[in-house]
């Protein structure tokens, strides 16, 4: 069974979000268009006011911080490691691998069966502005820039730490649309990402959404059976600041990943339940 190391650095990132890092505190990420401080302000009081735009902490029933302390460290989860990397499956059918890729970087690849369709599963994700009212951790998240297929986030990832204190970290995330994929079997649809600035030297990644339609029954009676079974997938590239080691941090990148994804199938479960009883 692998074990993670896990640090006073509490680090986990959702979506083509982030969640709360070692943060640092530079009034650059602060957007003007946000904040119309002067170059006197602090952060502090800048972070203030953008917290104060930010909603109620959401819960995710997925997400009882114990079941995730404990979900790294449960005999039921099946593990696969080598030189390379390590990968496990757990309990609630996610996915997670981590790869090496060189010096302090990682390579993380998850996926998680959804019961809904493509279109509903990027509505959520393209819904930039609503991703706090159920991710847990993010405090804000502001769109800076939408163009046709291009959206600029500026978010704020949150923690409560002992004595009631509040960490929080910092990004501004470029988001590229992909436009849908077709093939003889289904269809498939990506939002690429990447950090402009933010606590890393690098973060990148993408999220795919992949729709397959299931064989036909013999009878060709679909009225017990969804015709369709859909995939989020999340790959991410990540390499920390030089003088945070990336071995401390990985397991919370996992924590947080499977977090976001249990959070976004459960997201998708609650529309298609809102969608039947309006109909």
């Amino acid at each position: 069974m692998r074990v993670f190391a896990v640090s006073r650095y509490h680090t986990s990132f959702p979506c083509v979000l982030l969640q709360a890092s070692t943060a640092s505190t530079s009034p650059s990420l602060f957007p003007s268009k946000f904040l119309k401080l002067s170059s006197q302000t602090t952060s502090s009081a800048s972070l203030i006011y953008l917290l104060s735009q930010s909603r109620p902490s959401p819960h995710c029933s997925n997400t009882d911080p114990d079941s995730l302390d404990e979900y790294y460290d449960d005999d039921d989860n099946e593990y696969y490691d080598d030189d390379d990397g390590y990968s496990f499956v757990g309990e609630d059918g996610i996915f997670i691998e981590i790869k090496k890729l060189g010096t302090n970087s990682r390579r993380i690849r998850s996926k998680i069966a959804v019961n809904a369709s493509l279109d509903t599963i990027w509505n959520i994700l393209t819904d930039y502005e609503k991703l706090a009212d159920f991710i847990p951790g993010l405090a804000v998240s502001k769109l800076i820039d939408k163009k046709d297929k291009f959206a600029r986030l500026y978010q704020i990832g949150q923690q409560n730490l002992p004595f009631g204190l509040k960490f929080n970290a910092k990004a501004i995330l470029d988001c590229f649309e992909k436009d849908i994929e077709t093939f003889a079997s289904g269809k498939k649809r990506d939002i690429e990402f990447k950090m402009a600035e933010g606590d890393f030297q690098f973060f990148e990644g993408k999220w795919s959404i992949e729709q397959v339609d299931k064989p036909r029954p013999e009878d060709g009676d679909f009225s017990l059976a969804q015709e369709f079974e859909t995939t989020l997938s999340y790959f991410v590239d990540v390499k920390p600041k030089l003088w945070l080691p990336v071995h401390l941090v990985e397991g919370r990148l996992c924590k947080g990943i499977r977090t976001n994804l249990s959070c976004i199938r459960e997201e998708a479960q609650k529309v298609i339940h809102n969608t039947l009883n309006t109909q």
